[in-house]
């Protein structure tokens, strides 16, 4: 059995072929990152906890170093040039996933940064180009100039953020032109009977609180068997009053202030529409927008059920009893629309089985355990994550390498 291939030390890359060189340059990034990280590690602390950037670092190190194998794997066509709108959040993770990475396959690539981190993918980006040299370009034009100027002459188009910004993009395109949409999905947390309780409230924590609640992965409703509910929600006050609130610059914070203005107004409606329901939490300091961890106990849930997306501290919790109906309920509507992962704790063999239909499911872990850049991920919701040439749209579990690999025309051999 051979190993899969890694991405090669810059010393032992073969010179003379534009393939080569670009390994180079990633290797080079890689290296940065792994030997001389802090500069990095400072400009992320900006809009990201300590321990979130230090997670993104070595997220971006495995991803780069599995580069080659994941090329080698799918054998993506060669794309003349690749247009990408870059998301708010994980912006060193989005870079190598986006761009770095797809520059083994893509002769141009030209990316606008969400006006909320403009600045600050500017400086990553000059930081990271003196060291790959990659025909990666950054623009700061207008939306509608870039969709102009880059993103309608480009082969393959990438936007991350949300499904009604994307669908106007996609509106705008030409046929023949592959699209690919990465959002978001409500990602349900399942704690079933024969649970492990304490490792359900360890990871939940883990996953809500991650960046400050800044990330796409974390859960938007917790759905606990009622027999658990009250051992589920003690054991999350607990640990929510053991956490340490600091600057993003503090490595022993354990969350910090909402740097996103409207995840922080958002949040607040919420906390104002269900305040009866406040189990624990819900003060904001608007002046710091230091938002505590905040437990909100709800009905169970049913189809009609409106679940916000949170980018905050929030923990949405509500009781289900009977397995068959949670099951009916998480593949129905909104939840099939927004269908992206899952995770259960437990024994609820017929909810996993329905929800893998839909999502990508972890068992008594969460879903930033299996992050992997190199991997298709996502789920089967259209509103989660879709692929489109212009005439079929699939909706389902997205790489890009993959998707160019399946959807983008070959050139004749």
């Amino acid at each position: 059995m051979t190993s899969a291939p890694v991405l090669p030390a810059a010393a032992t890359v073969p010179e003379g072929t534009t393939d080569a060189r670009r390994l180079a340059a990633l290797r080079a990034v890689r290296d940065l990152l792994a030997d001389n990280p802090g500069d990095v590690h400072d400009l992320l602390c900006e809009i990201s906890t300590h321990r979130a950037a230090g997670y993104e670092i070595e997220a971006t190190i495995a991803t780069l170093d599995g580069a080659l194998a994941e090329v080698d794997a799918y054998r993506p066509a060669r794309v003349p040039r690749l247009a990408v709108f870059m998301p708010s959040n994980v912006i060193l993770y989005s870079y190598a996933l986006y761009l770095l990475v797809p520059a083994l396959y893509a002769d141009h690539l030209v990316f606008r940064p969400s006006s909320q981190v403009k600045d600050q993918m500017a400086r990553l980006h000059r930081l990271l180009a003196e060291h790959h040299r990659l025909p990666i370009e950054l623009t700061v034009a207008s939306q509608r100039e870039f969709v102009r100027d880059h993103v309608l002459p480009s082969d393959v188009v990438v936007f991350t953020g949300a499904y009604h910004n994307a669908e106007q993009i996609r509106a705008q395109l030409n046929p023949g032109q592959l699209f690919l949409f990465l959002g978001s999905g409500v990602n349900p947390f399942v704690v079933a009977p024969g649970a492990d309780v304490e490792r359900a409230v360890r990871d939940a924590v883990e996953i809500r609180v991650h960046n400050a609640g800044q990330d796409c992965l974390g859960p938007d409703l917790f759905c606990v068997h009622e027999d658990l509910r009250d051992a589920f929600l003690d054991g999350l006050v607990r640990e929510l009053k053991g956490l340490r609130y600091g600057p993003y610059t503090d490595p022993d914070a354990d969350f910090g202030p909402v740097f996103y203005d409207g995840a922080l107004e958002e949040a607040v409606q919420f906390l104002a529409r269900n305040r009866e329901h406040i189990a624990y939490g819900g003060h904001v300091d608007f002046r710091t927008r230091r938002m505590e961890p905040t437990v909100v106990v709800g009905d169970e849930v049913t189809p009609r059920t409106q679940v916000p997306e949170f980018f905050a501290p929030v923990f949405n919790v509500v009781g289900y009893r009977d397995e068959q109906a949670l099951a009916a309920t998480l593949t129905t509507g909104q939840f099939t629309e927004r269908a992206l992962g899952s995770s259960v704790y437990g024994d609820a063999p017929d909810l996993v089985a329905a929800l893998r239909r839909r999502t990508t499911v972890t068992l008594d872990t969460t879903l930033l355990s299996i992050d992997d850049g190199n991997a298709p991920f996502g789920g089967f919701g259209r509103m989660a994550n879709y692929i489109t040439d212009g005439e079929e749209l699939w909706a389902e579990p997205v790489l890009i390498s993959k998707a160019v690999a399946e959807h983008y025309p070959k050139a004749p051999r």
